[in-house]
């Protein structure tokens, strides 16, 4: 079977699904919204108009939904996959050779480090994930995401920490069409940069949060000790 009848299998298998589509949909901007249920689908609509615009374009461009409707074609081409797929290999090789672990096999979407493992001075609470995040901006301007206890984790009212995540990751999305090999390799230069001070990088301690969604939206400063 081609990547493309693979994917009409399995979205023929679902009820309904939710897509950012800035990534793997080849668009600037987007998503979508799928659901069999016509009945759910409308109800959706109404709060799709009343926070986004009109069920025709979503709040997009017409240019946008254009690309959308363009990329989730070519996404499923066999050469742009491999394309995809020797990026992501190359760049799990230079992270390996880094000293820094990773989420195996390594897929086309993104690379997810290990900072749990990277960063063992830096408990759940201390949020590993987003230590080695900022560490990444601050060494070489990296842009990546958190994806441990700031996000899946939560504390009581007094802070102390209950709850955290099964692993501390942070998370390096391939965008796509956007960067070549010396990219790549600049990126594995800024890990191997990051490791050699790994015992420095201090953890981190919310600030202010907001009620819902806070990775998105809070403030933090470092700590040490």
């Amino acid at each position: 079977m081609s990547p493309r009848q693979v994917a009409e299998q399995a979205f023929r298998l679902a009820d309904g699904c939710l897509m950012s589509a800035k990534k793997d949909g080849i668009v600037h901007i987007g998503g979508f919204l799928g659901l069999r249920d016509r009945a759910l689908a409308e109800r959706c609509e109404l709060l799709l108009i009343a926070t986004e615009g009109f069920p025709t374009y979503g709040g997009l461009a017409g240019r946008d939904l254009d690309m959308i409707a363009l990329g989730l074609t070519e996404v499923t081409e066999p050469c742009y996959l491999q394309s995809r797929a020797d990026a992501a290999r190359h760049l799990a090789r230079l992270t390996r050779e880094a000293g820094i672990a990773i989420v195996e096999p390594p897929g086309l979407h993104a690379l997810y480090l290990n900072a749990g493992r990277l960063l063992p001075h830096i408990p759940a609470h201390r949020f590993p994930g987003h230590a080695l995040a900022c560490q990444l901006y601050l060494e070489g301007g990296i842009r990546s995401v958190e994806l441990g206890s700031l996000y899946l984790g939560g504390e009581d009212e007094n802070g102390a920490p209950v709850t955290a995540a099964p692993y501390e990751l942070v998370r390096l999305a391939l965008p796509r069409r956007t960067y070549g090999l010396s990219h790549l390799n600049r990126v594995g230069e800024v890990l191997a940069a990051t490791v050699k001070n790994k015992e420095r990088i201090p953890g981190y301690r919310l600030v202010e949060q907001p009620p819902l969604l806070r990775h998105f939206r809070s403030k933090l400063e470092p700590v040490q000790g």
